[in-house]
């Protein structure tokens, strides 16, 4: 059955008449324009840009509700009520323990769809708690054919900015609302067109070594391996790198196994020919 439970999330619930304006101010996310029953990723940056706090969030009564890792969720909450002030929000721990994911023909097993999967062509939904018995492996081999990182096995928190991570891609990175932590400098690089790292598919030509390991084209690296399911993996490197040694047919290995890469191509993203140019 295509479903998969992760112990590993924990939820926050964010309520209250000002919950929809606090957050709007505060997270990349554009919940103001946010439908019913959508889960959009969205981040909580610092003031220089980079990913504090990863998540998914959704619509729920007059509030919302914020999946996030376990290790993540009380320094969450703790930084969501520095933020509150005054604001007439409530910010608690939810009950809930783990989330249930569906797909394909099962995907009607849950009401919140999750956007960044939608983008890539796949209709998965998400429902809090425990509602299969499905495997953590067939969402980790869903997740690498799909393009979709997650912040732990791809990229770091407080090293990656949302660009790097496809959020600009997924719904889940606004450039039409108002300020929010970090916005100036995302918008910068946006609209200069200075983003130089992405998600990349991995391809091998036998079984990938672990994650952690250098992706290497020419003697150089151009990014790490993150989220591995046999000979496929997800990688954020360095576009324009990348570009060069395509353009170079310079041969790129992950450790001793030569590897191809390519952009999700939902992000309709490509590898620049130029290293001066690299396509947002």
């Amino acid at each position: 059955m295509p479903s998969a439970y992760l112990p590993s999330r924990s939820f926050v619930r964010v309520s209250g008449p000002e919950a929809q304006d606090f957050l709007q101010g505060l997270i990349t996310t554009d919940v103001e324009s946010m439908p019913p029953n959508q889960a959009r990723p969205g981040a909580l940056l610092t003031p220089q840009g980079k990913i504090l706090f990863d998540f998914l969030i959704w619509r729920e009564g007059d509030g919302f509700l914020v999946e996030t890792d376990n290790e993540q969720v009380e320094a969450l909450v703790r930084r969501l009520t520095m933020y509150k002030l005054r604001a007439a929000v409530t910010i608690t721990t939810a009950d809930e323990k783990g989330v249930s994911l569906f797909w394909g023909d099962d995907a009607g097993n849950a009401e919140v769809k999750d956007a960044a999967f939608g983008k890539a062509g796949m209709e998965l939904s998400r429902k809090p708690g425990k509602h299969t018995d499905g495997p953590e492996d067939a969402y980790l081999t869903l997740r690498v054919e799909s393009g979709i990182p997650s912040a732990g096995p791809d990229y770091a928190l407080q090293d990656a900015f949302p660009h790097d991570v496809l959020l600009d891609k997924t719904d889940g990175l606004s450039f039409r609302k108002g300020c929010y932590v970090g916005q100036e400098v995302v918008s910068r690089m946006q609209h200069r067109g200075t983003a130089r790292r992405r998600v990349a598919l991995v391809s091998g030509q036998g079984a990938l070594p672990a994650s952690g390991t250098e992706i290497i084209a020419g003697g150089k690296p151009v990014g790490t391996l993150g989220s591995v399911a046999g000979n496929k993996a997800l990688a954020i490197v360095r576009i324009d790198r990348v570009g060069d040694a395509i353009t170079a047919s310079t041969p790129i290995t992950a450790g001793d196994v030569p590897v191809t890469l390519s952009l999700p191509e939902w992000t309709e993203l490509s590898f620049p020919t130029d290293a001066q140019e690299a396509e947002q």
